[in-house]
């Protein structure tokens, strides 16, 4: 698959999970993992769970976009528990990756956090326990965090060719 058309699916399946599903996190590695079945890995996914709206749906933390498109790049080209001495370095082809993502956020949104992202996209940001209705009504699961989740998902897709392309 073409790096452009696996990073152009890889927006179009996270926005269709995220509309669909939620759990941005989740949503992001899922599509991913479509894109790139090769990877799949049922823990990586199962350990997003709660990473949704920057962590447990309280808007505080990381864009949980941001957060399961880190953890799929450094899955391919982190550190190991069994290396965890890490001599080569190979933590850093992670960290410079991840600050990659970071970069394309603050380009794009100004800010890597849910609840600056929220109050860009939809002009406040939600406490999703108590408001959902009013976050589903301002868009966030028709146009908000679904097209924050389509670019996350294309932008590691991006990065995922990249890596193949090194041989890594």
């Amino acid at each position: 698959m073409k790096k452009n058309t696996a990073a152009e699916k890889a927006y179009e399946s996270g926005f269709a999970y995220e509309r669909d599903y939620g759990g941005c996190a989740q949503c992001v590695i899922a599509a991913l993992y479509e894109i790139y079945p090769d990877i799949r890995d049922k823990g990586i996914f199962l350990s997003a769970t709660a990473l949704g709206g920057g962590v447990g749906l309280t808007t505080k933390g990381n864009c949980g976009a941001l957060t399961g498109a880190s953890m799929v790049v450094s899955q391919l080209t982190g550190r190991s528990i069994e290396n965890i001495e890490d001599p080569d370095k190979q933590r850093f082809v992670a960290y410079r990756l991840g600050e990659k993502l970071v970069n394309k956020f603050l380009e794009k949104y100004g800010t890597v956090t849910c609840e600056k992202i929220q109050e860009q996209l939809m002009g406040r940001s939600f406490y999703l326990y108590e408001e959902w209705e009013e976050f589903l009504a301002a868009g966030g699961h028709s146009t908000a965090c679904t097209s924050v989740v389509g670019n996350a998902a294309r932008w590691a897709s991006e990065m995922i060719g990249e890596i193949r392309e090194k041989g890594r």
